[in-house]
């Protein structure tokens, strides 16, 4: 059990909690907050997240990208420690119940979601799967913002609502860009065994240095979009703020340099940043509606 816990990769989880609880709190006086909906979001949201993790460590293990020599959180088929075939399962099992909750959601609330879930489903595993995985290419962070960004705190409004609110989309965007965080780090520690593998990821196509700057202008601007939205008619938003001094202790540790296992920390530093403040706008536009 503590190797396929490791393998769910459970930093990562805020990118899945976050989107859920702030979209339902976008939701807050626009309609009435059905529980059972918002439960089904958040368990759609952590079974692709985990399913997610699964499917990149097959996929990353058989093509033979991750190793034992790979920095990083433990990788269950490229360090051999579980089968291909069992991983592949679990990945599947994951997003089979990420489905399920979905499919769930979609006959409460309208076929629309089913569509929103397949393409999810397919985002996730051609994510590091199939031919042409477009994690490969450089495409890793768009899917990233899109998915655990705007559709997972959007559509966690909409469940509630049936409708596409402005305050939704605008509190999906700084949701968006902490997750999108999460990955450029990862992948900013992964750019040497990435360059070596063949993997072109968003950090190799731009460098070291670059990719610093993009980590840095990603954990600042959901602090500048704030204010917007307290303006918006939330003003209990302003709470978010107090995510800054953690987002500042792990930005410096990036500008400063830190490579490989140096930025193992920064990446739970990232993940606790997207949890402290995500929560706190949640908590914010919750009690200010």
């Amino acid at each position: 059990m503590k190797a396929w816990l490791a393998g769910a990769r459970p930093r990562t989880l805020p990118a899945a909690l976050v989107p859920v609880a702030v979209g339902t709190a976008a939701a807050v006086g626009e309609a009435p907050i059905v529980a059972w909906r918002a439960g089904a979001a958040l368990v759609v949201a952590l079974a692709l997240q985990v399913g997610v993790n699964y499917a990149n460590d097959y996929s990353d293990g058989v093509r033979g990208t991750d190793d034992d020599s790979r920095v990083g959180p433990t990788r269950l088929v490229g360090s051999g420690i579980k089968s291909p075939a069992s991983v592949k399962r679990a990945a599947l099992a994951s997003l089979g119940v990420a489905a399920l909750a979905g499919l769930a959601l979609a006959v409460a609330v309208g076929w629309e979601l089913l569509i929103v879930g397949a393409l999810a489903i397919a985002a996730a595993w051609f994510y590091t799967g199939g031919s042409r995985p477009y994690g490969y290419a450089g495409f890793g962070e768009l899917f990233v913002f899109v998915f655990f960004g705007l559709v997972a705190t959007v559509g966690s409004t909409y469940v509630h609502t049936g409708e596409i609110s402005l305050l939704a989309l605008a509190a999906a965007v700084p949701v968006g860009l902490w997750a999108t965080a999460l990955l450029v780090v990862n992948n900013l520690r992964d750019i040497p065994g990435d360059t070596a593998a063949g993997k072109r990821t968003l950090a190799v196509r731009l460098g070291d240095m670059p990719t610093r700057i993009l980590y840095t202008v990603l954990m600042a601007v959901p602090f500048l979009l704030v204010p917007p939205l307290a303006a918006y008619g939330r003003i209990g938003a302003v709470v978010a703020l107090v995510g800054i001094p953690f987002g500042r202790k792990a930005v410096l540790r990036v500008l400063e340099g830190a490579t490989g296992p140096a930025l193992i920390p920064v990446l739970g530093a990232t993940g606790r940043v997207q949890l402290i403040a995500g929560a706190a706008l949640a908590g914010g536009l919750w009690f200010s509606a």
